[in-house]
């Protein structure tokens, strides 16, 4: 399996051509579907008229990709995996969309996701669970879960994820894959709102470094009305991919932000890497940051309720955890809210300037190995879904507030699965992360380890 880099490279060498390389990823899907249960809509005629057209000259010209079902791709269904808006039908490409087409890209598809995308994991009642490749009774994580499931499985070697809560670098984790959620403002929303507290950002998933590299330079970029952005890198993020990271100054730490257990595999590739990191010649620190907060998750939960409320949908006809959180949100009056806001963002402020004196934090990506298919349900209690998915995700959450980059790069395995470690580096500064992952990749390849269910 190549990457989304050489395939492109391959297309424009002519080498392949593009329609080639989609009738192949059909094959794939069809191969893998009846376990994995990663796609939610494959788009096999708009994919192949598109691959046989006149592609745009970008730098992903005739490349396959899939987009996850929470982003509108025009003309097909974003169903969000809620049943009231199982035939919803985007009217239009999102601005993420219409810049990945720009690129060359060829859209074959739409990923599965929770309803709303609203947990840990990719399980919802419109669509089925999605399952990892690893393992077929293990979570490939949420909320992005059919897109590193595909890719993790050889379909694709690239896909799109949005990260609201960790749900870039969660199914990451879980499918020994190379995730990164940019920073706040780095990858506009538009046509929607990014709001006053802005928790989602739009990601890649992929095999390699340079591909999720490449992937954030065509789709970053500032749209009329964005409430946050960013200015343009000094030089593509591509081009930090085996540039020098320097020596840098690396804290790690095992101690999440919310006060849950983390599992011994999870926390030992977490000192393992700050050990491999001292080895190639970073100053590294156990020093944990002013994270830990009793009240965070409540708080947190007053801007995750807002989400379920704002779909056209009666509550009534949600999902049990996003009906609790909807009329939660609606019980919750407009002052409450906005104290609620202003405390995250003192705690955000407080939580940010740990890294005035480092580079990059590294932790376990998740307290637990990737956790059974039912797990985060397990209960008749709604609220007992919030806390579970919370437990098997502590790390991840608090960046989502603070706006840093973050990224899971694939480090161990353990049980036969894999475990990620978390890089989280200064606000807009993706670029150190992207430099100290491509160390890591070259000095702990993880391209080879490929899960049992394999694409071939």
């Amino acid at each position: 399996m190549q990457d989304a880099t050489a395939l492109a490279e391959a297309v424009r060498r002519r080498e392949a051509a593009p329609v080639e390389l989609v009738e192949e990823t059909f094959r794939r899907i069809e191969a893998t579907e009846p376990q994995l249960n990663a796609f939610v809509t494959v788009c096999y005629e708009d994919g192949l008229a598109a691959a046989r057209g006149e592609l745009p000259e970008g730098p992903f010209r005739g490349v396959p990709i899939a987009i996850k079902d929470l982003t509108d791709v025009g003309g097909v269904r974003t169903t969000y995996s809620s049943r009231p808006l199982a035939e919803n039908v985007a009217p239009a490409d999102s601005a993420l969309v219409r810049r990945l087409k720009a690129a060359g890209f060829v859209v074959v598809g739409k990923t599965n996701t929770p309803e709303f995308g609203s947990t840990a994991v990719t399980e919802s009642l419109l669509n089925g669970a999605c399952r990892n490749p690893w393992n077929l009774g293990r979570t490939p994580g949420g909320s992005s879960g059919g897109a590193a499931a595909h890719v993790a499985a050889g379909v694709l070697p690239l896909a799109h994820g949005t990260d609201g809560g960790g749900s870039i670098r969660i199914p990451a984790s879980c499918c020994g894959l190379f995730g990164i959620k940019p920073s706040r403002g780095r990858i506009s929303a538009a046509p929607y709102g990014d709001g006053s507290f802005a928790l989602g950002q739009s990601g890649p998933l992929s095999w390699t470094v340079r591909d999720a590299a490449a992937f954030l330079d065509v789709a970053a970029g500032y749209e009329p009305g964005d409430a946050a952005w960013l200015p343009a890198p000094p030089r593509p993020f591509s081009q930090e991919v085996g540039a020098p990271p320097g020596r840098l100054r690396v804290a790690w730490t095992t101690e999440p932000a919310l006060p849950y257990t983390v599992e011994e595999p999870c926390a030992r590739a977490a000192r393992d890497a700050a050990a491999l990191f001292e080895e190639l010649g970073h100053e590294v620190v156990e020093q944990t940051p002013p994270w830990q907060d009793d009240s965070v998750l409540d708080r947190f939960s007053f801007l995750w309720r807002m989400g379920p409320a704002l779909y056209p949908a009666d509550p009534s006809a949600l999902e049990p955890l996003n009906e609790l959180l909807a009329r939660k949100a609606l019980e919750t009056s407009a002052v409450e809210y906005a104290r609620q806001v202003l405390a995250l963002q003192r705690y955000a402020r407080l939580v940010a300037a740990f890294w005035d004196d480092v580079d990059v934090v590294v932790t376990p990506t998740l307290a637990k190995l990737p956790v059974p298919i039912g797990w985060v349900f397990d209960s008749h209690d709604p609220w007992q879904h919030f806390i579970r998915a919370a437990e098997f995700t502590p790390f991840t959450p608090a960046v989502n507030l603070t706006g840093q980059p973050a990224a899971s790069v694939p480090f161990a395995e353990a049980d036969g699965l894999p475990v990620g470690v978390q890089l989280i580096g200064r606000a807009g500064d993706e670029a150190t992360l992207i430099r100290l992952a491509a160390q890591l990749e070259e000095a702990r390849p993880w391209i080879d380890r490929r899960p049992p269910l394999l694409a071939t």
